[in-house]
């Protein structure tokens, strides 16, 4: 039979690999509820715009990355890139407006054109948060506890915090002349989208990871020290406030984000383990206007890559919790055995046990090996001698001990 491979950039994830998944959704849920959070799901795409208009024209995802067509009416949709413009797309159909706090998390699938790699793929998996509304530098600082609280929860360590401050942006104008300034006198040996984003979106260039323009990147004025007063005294407070929670950090100058939303507080958690897609979270506080509203909305909130956490915690020898274990294995000689099991193991889940069993006419060795390869903890073994009998059979998988047992116990309810 010929094989029909996944989309490349995409993957199938089976029953051996699900529990992984299922654990560090469990505890996303558990963690972000402490913190008064609740779930948010929305459309899996969007009317083309609500990207467009948040996200910004010129950042990679809007020019490169997107997946996007035309309905059968004639509509420009595009498969969500990231989670926050459909959060506040669906917050802003809610009717609320900015001073309305609104707490919610989302659990999804997430859809770019990149090139597939380690960490990267073109669907791919997040867990996100955002705390619209209000602005103040203490809920950044909440922001940011929660996430480090969750990957403390999951057993990621070794990690490393980066934050910075892309200021306000009534405030950003001489940091940006300098960054033209700056990149204007090396235009001719950067990248050809550099070359661009110089004239339309000189921010994008501090994200830019090809070769050709990390050495000026890496020279680059500090945004930092040309932010106006408003902007540092905010920064001033967010840091504060980590030092007092005693959340280690470490100032990042050139750290800006990829998408144009994004004022005051930007930061990523890295893990150096899991090759050049080393970040495992990344977030900020940002400025969006969803279409149709008069005005924007502040928020704060985070990401993060469910395939990079699983490889984080692969690399740090971390077995994925939550597989389910098979309590009992019943073996059947007979149709009349094969029949009382099916009651049986319709009682025994009805007390919550998880029970496998062969449904077809095998004999014994191949219902052990099913037995074995099942990881059982114990298997039940039932035919025509112990229904003479009125018993069955429980043996210890562990030990092989074998012991009888009136049958009847288990045929009631």
């Amino acid at each position: 039979m010929a094989k029909t491979e996944p989309i490349p950039g995409t993957s199938d994830i089976f029953p051996a690999e699900t529990h992984g998944w299922r654990y560090l959704e469990q505890c996303a849920h558990e963690v972000f509820s402490k913190y008064g959070f609740g779930e948010l799901r929305t459309p899996i795409f969007e009317r083309t715009e609500v990207f467009l208009k948040s996200i910004g024209d010129e950042t990679d995802i809007v020019q490169k990355e997107m997946y996007s067509f035309e309905d059968r009416g004639g509509r420009n949709l595009t498969l969500r890139p990231e989670g926050t413009a459909s959060v506040l797309r669906a917050l802003a159909n809610l009717g609320i407006s900015q001073g309305d706090e609104q707490k919610v998390y989302y659990i999804g699938p997430m859809f770019r054109g990149e090139r597939p790699a380690a960490g990267r793929k073109r669907q791919f998996h997040q867990i996100g948060l955002e705390c619209v509304g209000k602005i103040a530098p203490l809920i950044d600082v909440e922001s940011i506890a929660m996430l480090m609280d969750y990957i403390k929860t999951i057993g990621i360590t070794n990690t490393k915090l980066l934050i910075n401050t892309r200021g306000i942006k009534s405030e950003r104008g001489d940091a940006e002349n300098a960054l033209k300034a700056h990149f204007e006198k090396n235009i001719d040996s950067m990248c050809t989208d550099c070359q661009r984003r110089v004239s339309t979106n000189v921010w994008r260039i501090l994200d830019c990871k090809e070769d050709d323009c990390q050495a000026y990147v890496e020279n680059a004025p500090m945004i930092a020290d040309m932010i106006g007063d408003e902007s540092k005294s905010y920064f001033a407070e967010v840091l504060k406030g980590l030092d007092d929670l005693s959340i280690d950090y470490e100032l990042d100058p050139r750290l800006v984000r990829g998408l144009d939303y994004y004022e005051h507080t930007v930061f990523e958690v890295i893990y150096e383990g899991i090759g050049a897609q080393n970040a495992i979270a990344g977030g900020g506080r940002y400025k969006i206007e969803p279409p149709g509203c008069k005005a924007p909305f502040s928020g704060v909130g985070f990401a993060l890559g469910i395939e990079r956490l699983l490889l984080t915690r692969a690399d740090l020898g971390i077995e994925n919790e939550g597989e389910t274990i098979t309590d009992i294995y019943l073996v059947s000689l007979g149709e009349a055995a094969l029949s009382m099991n099916l009651k049986i193991a319709h009682n025994l889940r009805q007390e919550g046990k998880v029970i496998q069993m062969n449904l077809e006419d095998r004999g014994i060795k191949s219902q052990m090996r099913s037995a074995n390869k099942s990881k059982a903890k114990e298997c039940y073994i039932l035919g025509e001698n112990e229904i003479e009998k009125n018993i069955i059979i429980i043996k210890d998988m562990d030990t092989s001990e074998q012991t009888e047992v009136p049958l009847e116990q288990f045929l009631e309810g």
